[in-house]
């Protein structure tokens, strides 16, 4: 039975995690509304801008492996409290930056920090709550990350307003500083298992996220085709199966190979690559289908988010508390299902004179369904896993879903533009309805994925995951 002093600390846990993970996840939102003040006042051009996006997803993806292992080794806590620190510093830095160039940089040591805190933080999480409370944990978790999808637009477009867009990254500070501060004062020390860092394993994982994530970026802009694609592509593949290779031999390896043999880990990190893939590729198109097609303003399209956003701060939490009842295969093909018909009803429906009224429904359908997915796909994999390879697997869950992310965007806008374009609103509505039918594609192929799940068997009034 737990103590009221353990629950107490669970709850801190809880707490910090989150609002260290909110504060990335918010400043990764509320920047998308501050481009054109930031354009603006730099006279940058629009191909030069995205490299602050792209800065900070290379150094996530490329260190974001390597971020758990050196938790592993000298403590998560400690590496947390430097990776929110990291975060302080690049942002003040982001703030300070009298140019493109050194706000790119900024955004790039970001990342860098980033690449501590979110797989640490989830493993942290992981291994503080036992099996049968994890998945509401990580419901809970979810829903307050979401929390920054929900709001972070129209914030950032109100400090960028009434402040300048600079304030943007001076919020981080007073947030980070408290956090840091939490930590250090509510969180308890946790280590992987004792083993040298494995500095090979490390070394080729980021070469491969390098090239992968570096062809992803440059893919629509110089063409799937090109040698610089293809090259990279290649590359990352070919340092993929390198790593693979090394972790098999080495003895004690960053990532155990064997973490895979387990179908809860296979089917959960499948299905979570392809329902991240068409969400992170929804996101990137639906604001832009509302303001270009529909005639809304930034601040007015954020809004009309809300119906798909807000379902992850109701839907997630509810998720996560019923895990243990039903298991996870259910609710994460169920919830990927319904976002497939959702994206597919859009893809259905859309024209340049469709109402937005017309679009509530199938929004609110694929946002519970996500809703229901993540906290459940998340559940899967770390309850799979020995509580010291809690780090190990969040740092892959991550990589997974990052990579996914990306994958996604790139993905939906290489078809947007194969079968649309920006010319016209009804050249962008075509492109748009095929862009949301590869991702209702993408989203049943999630759910196809989540069906080879383990299911969950009630067993002496608990549950507990068994093959079938």
């Amino acid at each position: 039975m737990q103590t009221p002093t353990f629950r107490a600390e669970q709850k801190w846990v809880l707490g910090v995690t989150a609002l260290a993970s909110f504060m990335m996840a918010l400043d990764a939102m509320i920047l998308t509304t501050a481009f054109a003040a930031i354009r603006a006042e730099f006279g940058s051009p629009v191909e030069t801008l995205q490299w602050t996006v792209n800065a900070f997803n290379l150094t996530f993806a490329v260190l974001l492996l390597a971020g758990a292992a050196l938790g592993d080794r000298f403590g998560r806590r400690r590496m947390f409290a430097a990776g929110i620190a990291l975060f302080v510093v690049a942002s003040a830095a982001c703030a300070l930056a009298g140019n493109a160039s050194a706000l790119i940089a900024a955004r790039a040591l970001q990342g860098a920090g980033a690449a501590l805190v979110m797989p640490l933080g989830m493993a942290i999480l992981g291994s503080t709550f036992g099996r049968e409370q994890r998945a509401r944990a990580l419901g809970i978790f979810s829903s307050i990350i979401g929390c920054a999808l929900i709001i972070g637009p129209a914030v950032g477009g109100s400090i960028t307003e009434h402040f300048g867009w600079r304030w943007v990254f001076w919020i981080n500070l007073p947030i980070g500083l408290i956090a840091i501060a939490l930590v250090l004062a509510r969180l308890r020390e946790s280590f992987g298992p004792a083993a040298a860092l494995d500095i090979p394993g490390i070394s080729l994982v980021a070469l491969a996220a390098l090239a992968l994530v570096w062809s992803l970026l440059r893919g629509n802009a110089v063409g799937w085709a090109s040698a610089e694609v293809m090259g990279t592509l290649m590359a990352g593949l070919a340092f993929t199966a390198g790593f693979v290779l090394w972790e098999l031999r080495a003895a004690a390896p960053m990532v155990p190979m064997r973490l895979f043999a387990s179908r809860a880990v296979a089917a959960g990190m499948s299905a979570s690559v392809l329902f991240y893939a068409a969400m992170y590729g929804v996101l990137f198109l639906l604001p832009q289908f509302l303001q270009t097609a529909l005639g809304f303003d930034a601040f007015g399209a954020g809004l009309r988010l809300l119906p798909w956003t807000a379902t992850l701060f109701v839907t997630a939490p509810v998720a996560g508390a019923v895990v243990n009842r039903f298991g996870e295969r259910p609710l994460v093909v169920t919830g990927l299902l319904m976002q497939a018909i959702g994206l597919g009803w859009i893809a259905e429906i859309v024209s340049p004179t469709v109402p937005y009224s017309a679009l509530v429904a199938p929004l609110v359908l694929a946002g519970v369904g996500v809703s229901m997915a993540t906290p459940a796909a998340q559940n899967a994999v770390l309850s799979s896993v020995a509580v010291a390879e809690m780090g190990k697997a969040s740092g892959v869950f991550n990589m997974g879903r990052f990579l996914g992310g990306m994958f996604g965007v790139a993905a939906l806008v290489a078809n947007f533009s194969a079968n649309g374009g920006v010319d016209s609103v009804a050249h962008f509505e075509s492109g748009f309805a095929a862009a949301m039918s590869l991702a209702a594609t993408l989203s049943l192929a999630g759910a196809i994925a989540g069906f080879f799940l383990p299911a969950r068997r009630r067993t002496a009034g608990a549950a507990a995951p068994q093959d079938a």
